[in-house]
């Protein structure tokens, strides 16, 4: 599991390194003689939102607005409870593009998410409490699990969860992986 993890986030790596490289140079190419501000590739990015893109959160943030979407979502080939999809983190200064995944299992619930030092396998509860140190967490599972309900306030949601057979009473945890920064 941790072997195929890091393999896998080399890749993405790989993924995002060429996109972005590809994405200035691009950029260049359209105007060769002058020097092309980081903020404007920023700029050029949010144009370039894809069209499939699910809002979950849209907020005031520092100097704009902070925008959290999904998109490419795909049931996994192999097992019908895994979810793999990007999600778009737009921020006034910033833009980043994640590939996660989560567990629609009714015994195990789970969002796998990381970042540069750690991966991080966080245990959920659909339709049970919702608080700001765990929303982000049920949006994403929400709108990958149930697409129909993406962007839903999850804290309206046990009634859906105990239908799709969700107990609404696991108890939530965060394991975290740390390995080599790469």
């Amino acid at each position: 599991m941790v072997e195929s993890s890091v393999a896998l986030s080399r890749m993405r790596r790989s993924f995002r390194i060429v996109g972005l490289s590809l994405t200035a140079l691009f950029l260049l190419c359209l105007r060769p003689s002058e020097a092309i501000e980081p903020q404007e590739v920023i700029e050029q990015m949010k144009k370039s939102r894809p069209a499939n893109l699910v809002v979950l959160i849209k907020r005031p943030d520092v100097g704009g607005d902070y925008l959290l979407g999904m998109y490419a979502l795909k049931t996994d080939k192999f097992d019908q409870d895994l979810r793999r999809f990007k999600l778009w983190q737009e921020w006034s200064y910033d833009l980043n593009v994640h590939t996660e995944s989560v567990s629609c299992s009714t015994e195990e619930p789970l969002r796998i998410t990381r970042d540069s030092r750690a991966v991080y396998v966080r245990r959920l509860n659909p339709g049970g409490i919702v608080n700001p140190a765990n929303r982000e967490d049920h949006l994403v599972w929400w709108a990958a699990c149930v697409p129909e309900l993406g962007g839903t306030d999850p804290t309206n949601l046990k009634d859906k969860a105990l239908s799709l057979g969700y107990s609404t009473v696991l108890v939530e945890s965060q394991e975290v992986l740390v390995g080599p920064v790469r």
